[in-house]
Order: C-alpha cells, then structure tokens, then sequence
C-alpha cells in the first residue's frame, strides 16, 4: 500500500507531504489545490509510461506549472503579521514529486535544462524540464542506505546482489525516466516491479456522458479488465466483470441507485452495446438515451468493479452530474471496492465524503489555501510522515 504522496513546487503545492491509509478523501473550498494534488498524482504516474514531460507540456510547461510564490515563507507571513515579499532564490528550480509505499519509493526531481550559450542554432525545445535525479529506496524515505537506484543527470548507479553500486553504462536522455529504460529484471529489478505498479494506477476524472460520448455509441469489443479513463470501452468491460463472474455485484449496484433497472449487454459480430431496462419502459433504453448522472454512475460502478485490481485508483470529484440521492449508493460501492483497491476521493460533496464514511474507515484530507500554498487542515511536525528531497 502507498504511505506517503509529496509534491514539492507545482502549483500551489510548495511542499506538500500527504499520509495516506487506504481509502482517502480530499476535500477543501473551492482553489484549495484538489486539483493540483490530482494532477501532481498522475504525473508521478507518467513518469513510468515515459509520458510526464509531454503532460508537463500540455499544462503550459515548467514554467507555467511552477510555484509562483516565494521560495522561503517565514512564520510571520504565514500568521499575517507581515505581506507576502519575493526574495533571491538560493536553491535550484525544481519541481520535486515522490512516494512511498510498504516496500518500495520513488522521488523523481525536474528542473529548467542547463543552456549552451554558444550553441548555434539554439533548440526550439529549450523550454521542455528535463530529469535531474531519480531515486528508487526501500522503506518510508530516501536514505543513502535505502537507495537501489540513483539517477544524477545522465549518471545512473543501481544496486547488485552483493550491495554494491554498479553503473549502468544505457544512454538516457535527459527527457525519458529510469523507469521506461533500464527497468528490468536484471539491471534492476525494484525499478521493474515499481515501474509495472504505477503503469497499473487508475485516474477517473474524464468520464465523458456528453452526447458524442464513446460510451453512447456501438463500439468493438474486446476482454477488457479495465475501464478507459474515457469510458469508452463501457460496454465490454460490464461483459467482462459479468463473465469473471462479478455480475451479481454490479446488478446489485445499479438495483439500488435505479429501483428495478438492469444493464443489458448486447454483441452483434463483435460489435458492443450497452442498454437499460427499466421498470415501466417497454424497451431497453439505449446507451443514447441515458441521461448524464446514470450514464456517470454505470461508469464508476464499471470502473470500481474491474476484473484487473490496481494498486491505486484515484477518482476526481466523481459526484460530478449526479444527484444528491445517488451519493449514498455511491458512496458505499466506493467503500466496499475499498477493501480489493487503494482508493483516492477528492471531492466537493460532503453527502459523498459521509456516504463513504459510513461503511468503511476513511483517511480525511482537509486542503486549505494558506499565503497561496496548499497546506493540510491540521498537520504539525509529528503528524508529517517521513520525508527527504536530498539534494541534487
């Protein structure tokens, strides 16, 4: 189980250090940094698919995604004795993001590329962060005795049987992760295993219901364990969870949040379709036809019942379109799929976060905005888990 999320210098989250037990909700006002958090997330996640520095990219690059506030915050501007004032920047740019798990971690550190001021002609990809270090550790933080994989710049060491560094001799660009080029069982095989664990992290928070959905339409289908962060696979995924016999769960699922109504799957030479009946309709109403919130809530029942369990999933504001009295039904099936999956909430609704409460124990993560930085309601020295950025 992942322990710990930190994010350091991406939007608002200036050094942020998240505890995290299993099932979790964040909630906060409205710019307290539930997005940030999300987004920080699944650029850890990116880093395993080679895919972070173009996400970095998509955002408006390094420098659009950076904190913008002061590289030091004293006391008494935190308490509002005194206005928030720039100062000479004594560290490095950097965008730091990292976690750690019961056996494994990963700290990863971007920052601006070092320029050749000679260079003729200049590249038209100067903006583009590139890795500065990577580090792969054992236990809660990154220690020296911890390490079984460091990366500085394009040096990279890992740790053999006997414990001794070796280095490794792979040209790595400065833009591609250890993780997409020397994880392997033999040159390292904790990078191996943490590297297939993140490509199996599950982000919910683009579900598409719009009227050109993929999930309205008849698609091809295939086994399909997991739902598409789109929701485009619908239809065969429900086939599938039916067939590996999770059936009964989802019927059940969809029985409380629409009284009397059932999915109906249909296949016409591999071609897939997802219908509804319900009581008092005298046909199976078209995935068309569904309305956005029922469309929504198929969705995340589809996506909380997959065959293919993850390490972690992380839903965003999954209330969206849905009404007050599907949050309950909600609330518990996100509880109960809680004891097969790791699970993230970050959410508006407090109907949702009290409907998971209700049926299971839940990490609560208050988000507030202090001075523009994201802080944690509540978290003090002792209540911080563990954690070491090092230095470059």
């Amino acid at each position: 189980m992942i322990r710990t999320v930190a994010v350091s210098g991406y939007r608002s989250l200036r050094d942020l250090v998240l505890p995290l037990t299993g099932l979790d909700v964040v909630t906060g006002a409205n710019g307290s940094g539930k997005s940030n958090l999300y987004r920080a997330m699944r650029l850890i996640s990116d880093m395993a698919e080679g895919g972070a520095v173009g996400a970095l990219a998509r955002e408006g690059g390094l420098d659009a995604v950076l904190w913008a506030g002061p590289e030091t915050i004293a006391r008494s501007v935190l308490q509002g004795d005194h206005p928030v004032q720039g100062t000479v920047r004594r560290g490095p740019i950097a965008l730091r993001l990292g976690f750690a798990s019961d056996e494994l971690g990963y700290l990863v550190d971007l920052g601006i590329p070092q320029r050749d001021p000679d260079a003729v002609p200049r590249s038209k990809f100067e903006c583009d962060p590139e890795i500065k270090r990577e580090l792969v550790f054992s236990g809660p933080t990154a220690r020296p005795g911890s390490l079984v994989l460091e990366r500085r710049w394009k040096d990279v060491r890992v740790r053999d049987r006997s414990d001794a560094w070796q280095r490794v001799p792979a040209f790595i660009p400065e833009h591609r992760s250890v993780l997409s080029e020397v994880a392997d069982a033999v040159t390292s095989p904790e990078a191996m295993i943490l590297r297939q664990r993140m490509r199996g992290w599950r982000f919910y928070d683009h579900l598409r219901t719009d009227l050109d959905a993929p999930a309205r339409r008849p698609r091809v289908g295939t086994r399909t364990p997991v739902l598409a962060s789109d929701g485009a696979d619908l239809a065969a995924a429900v086939e599938t969870i039916r067939e590996w016999g999770r059936g009964d769960d989802l019927d059940a699922i969809v029985d409380r949040a629409f009284p009397g109504s059932r999915i109906v799957i249909t296949s016409r030479d591999g071609v897939f379709s997802l219908g509804l009946e319900q009581p008092g309709v005298l046909r199976v109403l078209d995935a068309a036809e569904l309305s956005d919130g029922t469309l929504r809530l198929l969705m995340l029942a589809t996506a909380l019942l997959t065959t293919e369990t993850p390490e972690l999933m992380v839903l965003n504001e999954p209330e969206t379109s849905l009404h007050a009295d599907l949050l309950p039904a909600l609330g518990e099936l996100i509880a109960r799929a809680s004891a097969r999956i790791q699970i993230v909430v970050v959410t508006h609704a407090a109907g949702l976060a009290s409907a998971i409460g209700d049926h299971a124990e839940v990490g609560e993560l208050v988000l507030e905005k202090v001075q523009g930085q994201t802080v944690l309601r509540g978290q003090g020295l002792l209540s911080t888990p563990s954690w070491d950025w090092g230095k470059r």
